[in-house]
Formats: structure tokens, C-alpha cells, sequence
């Protein structure tokens, strides 16, 4: 299916027309011409406005992931200590990547349909532990959650902690991020989610002391961080730049800051709150817990009883409404509203909880 009649899915979301047009001119060689130089500058000013920070910001050719991985490859070497605060899937899954690099990995585990409350459990443990990065989800799109984050930085400052590495990537333009005032060090975004734009960047912000730590680890891989330091200054980047995809990111950004962050920030949070009301009235049960704080961007909840998935998936797409379904212990149990970025329109939710609505009945 090339397009959704109605799309809710929690990425990527729906592009628009204005996006996607910023990536149809036949653009130079982003090496040889300045305007991709400027083009490039304008993009990370604007990503700096939005996610609240003065530090720079990598821009990378791909999707959010990818800033995942370049984040933990750049900083870390084997033995090296890694607290994981952990509330979902992609919390754990940070876990899972640290492993893979050598580190010495402890997890603290929350229940997928919560969020991070303890804050005497998490302090003992940064305390005893001594962990070199602290790692978590700002919003945890599979469990429809968002943790705080600004309790975590000030332990991170209290006992010198040397890194907090946050995935913001469903959070960025539907919530608030504080990168500075927060004291995250590496602070990590893609194209795809509420910026709305296709699923082919990501950017992270990085502090000085992360790029101290970056020079010392001297990691070289395609997905370094290390060579962009310089990149803009000395007019190199480590790898062809993708000239349509910083178009098309510039684009959302300029059409985000247009609109404005609170105001952005404000739609997502009336949308989310019309969704979870719907949802509540029709019978159907949310899946984060009572005193979990809720994500703005997406909502989760159990499928119903008598329906699996697969069907419900199936009757829902035969009248043009596509949602999310997800992954691991949540397969099969749970789907997902993405009411995020261009998806984030109290109308385009309303028709989607009336089809949902009469579904349900028949």
C-alpha cells in the first residue's frame, strides 16, 4: 500500500507536501558546492533551537537508529560501565547494544507500562555502580510512556557521572526536551517521527565532554562521530552527504519553529488527551499504568478481548485506518495510536476514533 487514508502509525509518519517537495531538486555534489556547507549550518541552528541546546549537532545520512549506535560506538570501549534505566523495549535495547560493544552492563528494570518513579533506587545505584554513561528513553514509543528526565541529570551532575545518553527520537517536536538544562550529553533524534519529515537522517546533539571522551575512544567506524567535529569548518564530511534528506529535515524544522515549539508542543498534548478519552469511553483499556506518565506523541492500548490482532489490524485497514501493532512481549497484545508531528490533528484523530469506534461494534 502506497499511502494510508488515515495514518496513525507511530512512524514514520505522514510527510508532507512541503517536506517532501524540499527533496525533488537535482542538487549538486554536497563535496564540492557551499550551499550544502550552508544548507548543513542552517539545519543544525535549527535542530539546536528544538532540542534546547547550545552544543552541536551531528547530522547523519539514515534513520534514527543510526544515531544510536554512533552515540555508544563513539564513546565507549569494552569494560566500560553503562547504567541502563530501563521502562521498555528500546530502553532495554540500549542494554542489549552496550553488551555488544564489551561493556559492563547493569539494567535497572521498570515495568514496560511505567515510568522511572524510583529515584532513591536510582541514585544507590549510580553510587555503587560508577557507570561512565547513564542511558535512557525519553519516550518510550512501544509502551505509549515518557520518563522524566531532568531527576535523572541532576544525579548524573551530583556524583560526576560522565555521560547521559537519551533517545528522544519520538519525544523531539511533541514534547518538551531540555538538552542543556537536563545535562544530557548525548541527546539523539530522527527525520521520521514529529518532525515529519522521510525516515532518512538522524542528529544528535554532543556536549564538550563528550567530545573529550569521543577523541580519547578514536572510534573509526562509518558511523563515528569523531570525523564531524570538524566537518563543517574544514568543508569534509567522512562520507557523501545526502543532500535531499538535509533538505527535506531543514524543511520540517523551519515548518516546526514556524508553528512554534510551545505551540507544537501544546497540539500533541490536546490531541493525546481527546485520544486516551476516546479510547476510555469505548471500553478499551490503555496500557500504561494509572500513574504512568502517558506519551503525547503515541497511545498504547491492549487489544481487545475476543479480537486478535490480526483481525483487528485487518477490519481497521479495510476502512482506511492504520495503526500500529509492536514488538517483543508486546506483539500481539498491544497496538499503538501515533498521533505524532503531521498526525497530530485533532480531526485527523477524531475520524480515526470513529472508525475505530464502529469497528468495535460490529
Amino acid at each position: 500500500m502506497k499511502t494510508y487514508r488515515i495514518p496513525m502509525v507511530p512512524g514514520p509518519v505522514s510527510v508532507s507536501r512541503e517536506v517532501l517537495a524540499a527533496g525533488q531538486e537535482n542538487f549538486g555534489s554536497a563535496d564540492l558546492e557551499k550551499d550544502y556547507i550552508e544548507l548543513y549550518k542552517a539545519t543544525e541552528k535549527a535542530l539546536r533551537k528544538i532540542m534546547r541546546t547550545k552544543n552541536s549537532v551531528v547530522i547523519q545520512t539514515g534513520e534514527g537508529m543510526l544515531a544510536l549506535w554512533s552515540a555508544l560506538k563513539s564513546c565507549l570501549v569494552p569494560g566500560d560501565r553503562v547504567l541502563v534505566l530501563s521502562t521498555g523495549l528500546f530502553g532495554y535495547g540500549m542494554g542489549s547494544m552496550a553488551e555488544s560493544i564489551g561493556c559492563e552492563v547493569r539494567t535497572l528494570g521498570f515495568g514496560f507500562d511505567e515510568t522511572l518513579t524510583d529515584f532513591e533506587l536510582i541514585e544507590k545505584a549510580i553510587r555503587e555502580f560508577r557507570p561512565k554513561m547513564i542511558t535512557l528513553v525519553q519516550n518510550e514509543t512501544p509502551s505509549g510512556t515518557m520518563n522524566p528526565v531532568a531527576e535523572v541529570g541532576a544525579l548524573k551532575e551530583k556524583y560526576g557521572v560522565p555521560l547521559l545518553y537519551v533517545d528522544a527520537v519520538s519525544g523531539l517536536g511533541g514534547s518538551v526536551v531540555k538538552t542543556d538544562e537536563w545535562k544530557i550529553d548525548l541527546c539523539l533524534g530522527g527525520s521520521q517521527k514529529c518532525l515529519s519529515a522521510p525516515a532518512s537522517m538522524s542528529f544528535l546533539s554532543v556536549s564538550e565532554k563528550a567530545w573529550e571522551i569521543i577523541e580519547e575512544v578514536g572510534y573509526v567506524g562509518y558511523d563515528a562521530l569523531l570525523p564531524f567535529r570538524d566537518a563543517v569548518k574544514n568543508a569534509y564530511f567522512p562520507y557523501t552527504p545526502y543532500w535531499q534528506g538535509t533538505a527535506q529535515l531543514h524543511k520540517a524544522c523551519e515548518l516546526l519553529l514556524e508553528e512554534g515549539l510551545s505551540k507544537a508542543v501544546a497540539r500533541h498534548q490536546r490531541v493525546a488527551a481527546y485520544c486516551r478519552k476516546r479510547i476510555v469511553e469505548m471500553g478499551l483499556r490503555l496500557y500504561p499504568a494509572p500513574d504512568a506518565v502517558p506519551s503525547p506523541t503515541v497511545t498504547a492500548v491492549y487489544v481487545p478481548r475476543g479480537l486478535s490482532w490480526k483481525t483487528l489490524d485487518a477490519r481497521l485497514r479495510a476502512e482506511g485506518l492504520v495503526v500500529g501493532g509492536n514488538y517483543g512481549c508486546l506483539a500481539g497484545e498491544v497496538f499503538r495510536i501515533g498521533h505524532m508531528g503531521t498526525q497530530a490533528r485533532l480531526e485527523l484523530v477524531t475520524e480515526a476514533m470513529d472508525i475505530l469506534e464502529r469497528t468495535l461494534r460490529k
